[in-house]
């Protein structure tokens, strides 16, 4: 099981694509970020189904409608009753009563308008071309839908005030023979994963995010970027190795790095754009990102056994043969020096034979600078020193850090002179 509860995903990414009308869109959209793909195939697919909405952008970067009469007419359709008249005919024209013919025609003169709008304004503009043609059957399915109830004709007698009996009780025999042939429910669930899509694919272009292609090695991001940040310093990222070890002061941007790489990951995992001018990412099947250092009280464990069992699920993970990416933000900073080089020292080493997976680690331990294995990359966030003042630049750099920040600043508030 993924764990990617450090990404945030409601909290941090739904806000990045969600631009959508309705909750049950929201809800899709939820569900496509919490669930990465499982092939190259279907993310290319799915990249190239938000192609071609960014297509055909100009038809609908304007697409609205009320959202109550959505709502309304969802209800209607899938939650009342709706009686087939054209059993009822005379009963419903000569002993209806008018609050059940006035709730009828409110309920048609929505679904017409409503459903009315979304074909002649959106649907039947699109060019269907553009999109992968598994995906233009669910397009298709939409707009064939939508023409079983010959709307133009509908629409021109709502806005006439003249939708008659007669047409209410064809209208009924319509949605009766719709609902028993399941093409009511399937047309919701085409219509709402329609609007999950266009919404991330306005997310994805206001935010300008592109599309990575799919490495057997290494990771390489250009121009990548923590999007929630505003004015981000952008940075390049190529390796071939498949553990990153991370150093660098306090305060310096280690665990925004961490998670800007992570996002990318993740991203192009969902099919998505990555928060990147471009990038060259590897496919892996298991994802552990631990940004946010915490004890897991419910299950009683310390920080130290926290981090202990993250980093063993991992490895089960690995050994199974899943290729993996997993982020340790300051690995096994809850146990003293000592046993965290020895540990961390194993650990990197270990990480390394799995060479179809990759292990990002940050770190304060300046020892394993000593660790020498042709699989593990150093790198550290700059920070320089001007006027005895860290001043942080939060450029990544090949390496190791030797600022120690910690002790400049100790000296810098009198502490050396107050404790002496």
């Amino acid at each position: 099981m993924n764990n990617t509860n450090d990404l945030h995903i409601e909290a941090e990414l739904l806000p990045l694509f969600d631009y959508s009308l309705n909750g049950f869109a929201r809800k899709r959209i939820l569900d496509i970020l919490e669930t990465p793909l499982t092939s190259i195939a279907a993310i290319t697919q799915r990249q190239n189904i938000l192609k071609g909405f960014s297509a055909n952008h100009k038809i609908l970067k304007d697409y609205s409608y009320t959202v109550l009469y959505l709502n309304e007419v969802h209800f209607f359709l899938t939650t009342e009753k709706i009686e087939d008249l054209s059993q009822k005919k005379i009963k419903y024209r000569f002993f209806a009563s008018k609050q059940e013919k006035i709730r009828y025609v409110s309920r048609f003169n929505q679904l017409i308008l409503f459903f009315h709008r979304l074909q002649s304004k959106y649907f039947l503009r699109l060019d269907v071309e553009q999109f992968p043609e598994e995906y233009g059957g669910s397009i298709s399915r939409i707009v064939q839908f939508l023409s079983h109830l010959d709307l133009h004709k509908h629409e021109n007698l709502v806005r006439e005030q003249r939708l008659k009996d007669k047409h209410i009780i064809a209208l009924t025999e319509k949605i009766n023979e719709l609902k028993k042939k399941e093409l009511i429910a399937t047309f919701w669930e085409d219509l709402f994963l329609f609007e999950a899509y266009l919404s991330i694919n306005f997310g994805i272009i206001k935010n300008n995010f592109a599309f990575p292609n799919f490495t057997t090695k290494g990771i390489k991001l250009t121009g990548f970027y923590h999007p929630l940040i505003n004015e981000p310093v952008k940075n390049d990222f190529e390796t071939d190795s498949n553990v990153i070890v991370l150093n660098g002061p306090n305060m310096s941007g280690k665990s925004t790095f961490l998670k800007a790489v992570g996002l990318c990951i993740y991203l192009g995992h969902l099919g998505l754009g990555i928060p990147a001018s471009s990038g060259e990412i590897p496919f892996c099947e298991h994802f552990a990102i631990h940004i946010n250092r915490r004890d897991d009280i419910l299950k009683g464990y310390s920080h130290f056994m926290t981090e202990v069992m993250n980093l063993k699920n991992v490895v089960e993970n690995a050994t199974s043969g899943k290729q993996c990416f997993a982020v340790f933000d300051e690995l096994f900073s809850g146990t003293n020096i000592e046993d965290a080089f020895e540990i961390s020292r194993t650990t990197i080493n270990g990480l390394s034979k799995f060479e179809n997976s990759y292990f990002l680690i940050s770190t304060h331990l300046q020892e394993l600078k000593s660790v020498s294995n042709p699989r593990i990359s150093n790198y550290y966030i700059d920070c320089e020193l001007i006027g005895d003042k860290p001043t942080f630049t939060y450029k990544l750099k090949k390496g190791w850090s030797d600022i120690k920040v910690g002790r400049i600043l100790f000296d810098k508030e009198g502490l050396n002179e107050l404790l002496s």
